[in-house]
């Protein structure tokens, strides 16, 4: 598909952004996003909150702050009762308003399938737009969310997931990235940015640095995930995605010995409403990551560092 070119697009589809953006003037330009999907939990309302909460995380990984937002709306009028409908929009406008964002409309469609999005404007200074690509040698790498949702997820469809479980991910899904994204913004020299959603932690690490001159050192036993899911894994109880994020990302991936298998599931395990994964200084890291634990974001973890070589490739030790 050809590309269109502008002089105001600071970041369009070229290169696998979380979310388009376009300067309005010197010190001021959009972020622009939009996401949807289906049910992933039974609960209408908890499906709602979900669902923002992973609509409004690409503002933040551009280092911008939502504004506004539309509903987006599929529902089988003749197989659900429109009261489902309402827990879901009340559910993602209790997410919408504790991120200060404001709904403006939206749009609905009959479906066969209930899903459930936004459509997410945000403002951002041109010159603080956060790029999943910019990653320099020596950086250390943070990542604000333990995996395991896809997996907690499909072990609940199948009823093997035990309630302990369920709501550590429930909780997990359910925490906005404003806090970890208003904090990181206070540090200058964030290099690069990206939330960890359906590609997993691995896929969206590989788009960090394909193409790039530099790669990435991932220490597996520093990588926050919830502990219940490696029996879970190990009994083969993955989704597909995690099996296609593998076959399509796997080449640019070199494990180490004391890496387990089934770890590098995890590594690879889509993940909804994840966290954000970034690169600073390392001397500032530990500053950051100090003042989100302060601040609630308790299991955010250096997970790694940026290295010279290999070239476009992740070493996961």
């Amino acid at each position: 598909m050809p590309l269109q070119s502008d002089p105001n697009l600071i970041a369009g589809i070229e290169s696998a952004e979380d979310a388009g953006v376009y300067k309005l003037s010197d010190d001021l330009a959009i972020i622009q996003t939009l996401d949807f999907f289906t049910p992933i939990v039974d609960d209408p309302y908890i499906f709602g909150q979900v669902a923002a909460v992973n609509s409004l995380s690409d503002v933040y990984a551009m280092g911008g702050k939502p504004i506004t937002a539309m509903n987006i709306v599929c529902f089988p009028i003749n197989k659900m009762d429109i009261s489902i409908l309402r827990q879901v929009l009340l559910g993602g406008l209790n997410k919408m308003r504790e991120a200060g964002v404001i709904l403006v409309g939206g749009h609905s469609v009959e479906d066969n399938e209930l899903k459930y999005g936004l459509s997410v404007t945000g403002t951002v200074h041109p010159e603080k737009v956060l790029l999943n690509r910019g990653a320099r040698v020596g950086d250390k790498l943070i990542l604000t969310k333990p995996l395991g949702t896809g997996i907690v997820n499909t072990a609940l469809k199948g009823e093997m997931a035990d309630d302990d479980l369920v709501a550590k991910s429930t909780k997990c899904m359910l925490t906005l990235n404003k806090k970890a994204a208003e904090l990181m913004t206070e540090f200058p020299d964030i290099h690069a940015c990206t939330d960890v959603t359906g590609f997993g932690f691995l896929g969206h690490a590989c788009e960090m640095v394909e193409g790039s001159n530099v790669g990435m050192l991932i220490h597996s036993s520093s990588v926050p995930y919830f502990q219940e899911i490696q029996e879970l894994v190990e009994m083969g109880i993955v989704p597909g995605g995690l099996h296609r994020n593998r076959e399509f990302r796997m080449h640019m991936i070199e494990v180490g010995a004391d890496c387990p298998g089934w770890m590098v599931d995890i590594l690879f395990d889509p993940q909804t409403a994840g966290g954000l994964l970034f690169s600073l200084p390392a001397q500032q890291a530990e500053e950051l990551l100090q003042k989100m634990h302060k601040e609630g974001t308790e299991e955010a973890a250096i997970v790694g560092e940026v290295v010279s070589e290999p070239k476009s490739k992740i070493v996961v030790e």
